[in-house]
């Protein structure tokens, strides 16, 4: 190709009439405004040659003039006749590379509103999308109005010289006397703040494209937001290059403020930028403060939340201004467990089954709750937690005004209804949660505990091949099992006496148990992992009731006390097996290094007992590292 290929993606005509917005081998795609209408144009680059090539030789020419010219000297001309204008200021682009501009900082929208029920990670996912950016965060509720959001002048403290009668300072052992006085000056707030940080980032980029500043606005819609957002509103119309289409007048106050602000900026981008607004020197209006635009690195990002009853509507005219991203009600693959009294129900469960019951009472899926509207600890939701806040807000906020029909309030123990009263205990100055009748609760959606194990460890052999399901995939019970394991044989691993005497290397699996065979011996160890009981069973294991059992046996007593604990032995005749089991509790597994050295000490032994101590568990207290 030939000239053409000066242009790149970005670059804006002196008149801001064309930007070209991508390209490929043989066309660019473009975006033309044209009386105040603008739109997407594919552009041949090889008839773009032609273009260029006559306005060079005839620079006075006009674009119906250059299609006269150069009508049928391409196969292509037939597709692109409409397209003269754009192809002469493209042309002039090419010849007159003085309209270059790196202004285009980003394809993320300039002003987004997350929404969806709540719970749905809209907060979370602002803070995905946005990790490492500068942030400027404000949270509208139903008193914000201008001031609160832009700036306005407020009583501030301010440590100022002590003076005389006559005005002089006052002085006191060498010293000049200060006092705090009160003052009224004007106080930037959130809005203020991130435009005059993106502007500032403007100034500090020489080249390129400037740091990205973010405004981050929780619970949109608890605001009014034609009261808060007031004039700003305009400014919220952005042209192809991401800067304000329409910029409005600073009040007084805040141009004296903006003045101090941008003391010292300077834009090296200006000429450019100005060009946006057909050579108006808009930059230096900005830096003055006589007018408020919004440069394209700021993006104003915003959360709502479709349930809140204190709402304030948002017309059209607003929400046509903003990228709307929904937030679904989805299993986010976190393995929450809800924990009753020791027994567990399975969170996403627990929300398909409530969220069914909202959408058929209310025909509404803003009510709903989404994945994250508990927080867990560990992956768990405590009792207290989930009547504080899922039952709460299911009586309090969703079902409140359809008298609680439904046959999931029944309680077929009192024979009356499940009002939220029932949940605690009554007549004590500090309230209890009731496990019943939440378990009840749960038991009238059709749900059922599950529990961690399954079935009693009884001498199997554990499985070590995981990958054959993702980890994605794994719940949090398993995700748990496998990270100690993997913590575990990292740690005992280093010893060359763990690999000598129980069996050398082994492999991290999902299982709640794992057995480590112990050389020249007859039985082998296995430990028993009791994650929601925060222990840890340890048992030497005989497949079959052998001599040394009973040798042991015999010597219950001085065993036990040396050992400074009590087992419990056990004689299976049915499997004709046995096993001594040591019972650990108190066993933290989010801390998984304490863990490991609680395990490891109990499996190192020393020479004097070794037929005793390396098949029984020692437990040093002070989990001293070996």
């Amino acid at each position: 190709m030939g000239l053409n290929n000066r242009l790149q993606i970005g670059d804006v005509s002196n008149n801001g009439q064309v930007e070209i917005v991508d390209e490929d081998r043989l066309c660019y795609l473009v975006r033309s405004t044209s009386r105040g209408a603008s739109g997407l144009r594919t552009i041949s680059k090889k008839l773009l040659d032609e273009y260029v090539t006559y306005w060079r030789e005839h620079p006075d020419a006009t674009p119906d003039s250059a299609r006269q010219a150069l009508s049928g000297t391409s196969e292509i001309d037939k597709f692109e006749y409409g397209y003269s204008s754009t192809l002469s200021v493209m042309a002039q682009m090419v010849l007159q590379p003085t309209h270059k501009v790196n202004n285009k900082v980003s394809c993320l929208p300039h002003q987004q509103i997350f929404y969806g029920a709540p719970g749905t990670g809209k907060s979370f996912t602002i803070n995905q999308e946005i990790d490492g950016e500068d942030v400027i965060r404000t949270t509208f509720h139903p008193d914000s109005d201008y001031s609160s959001f832009a700036g306005a002048y407020k009583p501030t403290t301010r440590e100022i010289t002590m003076r005389d009668l006559s005005g002089h300072p006052v002085v006191e052992h060498a010293q000049i006397l200060t006092e705090e006085k009160i003052v009224y000056e004007f106080v930037a707030q959130a809005f203020l703040q991130a435009y005059i940080a993106a502007w500032d980032k403007y100034a500090k980029c020489d080249e390129g494209n400037p740091q990205r500043q973010f405004l981050v606005i929780e619970e949109i819609n608890r605001g009014n937001c034609a009261q808060v957002f007031g004039d700003l509103f305009q400014l919220l119309d952005r042209n192809h290059s991401g800067f304000s289409d329409y910029p409005v007048k600073a009040d007084s106050d805040m141009q004296r403020y903006l003045v101090k602000a941008f003391k010292g900026f300077s834009i090296p981008q200006a000429d450019a930028i100005n060009r946006l607004y057909g050579g108006r020197d808009v930059v230096r209006e900005v830096l003055e403060g006589k007018i408020l635009l919004l440069p394209n690195n700021l993006f104003i990002w915003a959360t709502m939340n479709t349930s809140d009853q204190s709402l304030f509507p948002i017309d059209s005219a607003f929400k046509r201004r903003w990228d709307w991203s929904y937030m679904p009600i989805s299993d986010a693959k976190k393995g929450y467990v809800i924990d009753v009294a020791g027994s567990r129900y399975d969170w996403w469960q627990f929300l398909e089954k409530i969220n069914e019951k909202i959408e058929n009472t209310t025909n509404s899926e803003d009510k709903k709750l989404g994945y994250f509207f508990c927080k867990a600890h560990g992956g768990v939701i405590s009792t207290e937690t989930f009547v504080g806040k899922v039952v709460f807000y299911l009586w309090n906020d969703v079902f409140k005004d359809y008298e609680f029909s439904d046959a999931i309030f029944v309680d077929t123990v009192d024979d009356g209804r499940l009002s939220f009263a029932k949940f605690y205990t009554e007549g004590e100055m500090k309230t209890k949660v009731r496990a019943e009748k939440v378990a009840q609760f749960l038991g009238n959606l059709g749900l059922t505990p599950f529990e961690e194990s399954e079935e009693e460890y009884n001498g199997q052999a554990e499985s070590t091949d995981t990958s054959e399901t993702p980890r994605s995939t794994w719940s949090v019970t398993e995700r748990k099992r496998y990270d100690f394991w993997q913590a575990f044989l990292a740690y005992a691993q280093k010893n060359d006496e763990f690999k000598t005497y129980f069996g050398g290397t082994k492999k991290a699996g999902k299982d709640h148990w794992k057995n480590f065979y112990v050389s020249g011996a007859d039985f082998y160890m296995s430990v028993v992992l009791k994650l929601w009981e925060h222990a840890i069973a340890l048992q030497v294991y005989f497949d079959r009731t052998t001599d040394t059992y009973y040798h042991l046996a015999t010597q219950k007593k001085e065993i036990e006390a040396e050992m400074e604990t009590t087992y419990e032995w056990r004689e299976n005749p049915e499997k004709k097996s046995s096993t001594i089991v040591e019972r650990i509790d108190d066993i933290d597994f989010e801390d998984k290094e304490k863990a490991t050295n609680t395990l490891w000490v109990c499996f190192y032994s020393s020479e004097g007992v070794k037929n005793r101590l390396r098949s029984i568990l020692r437990l040093k207290k002070d989990y001293k590292s070996v």
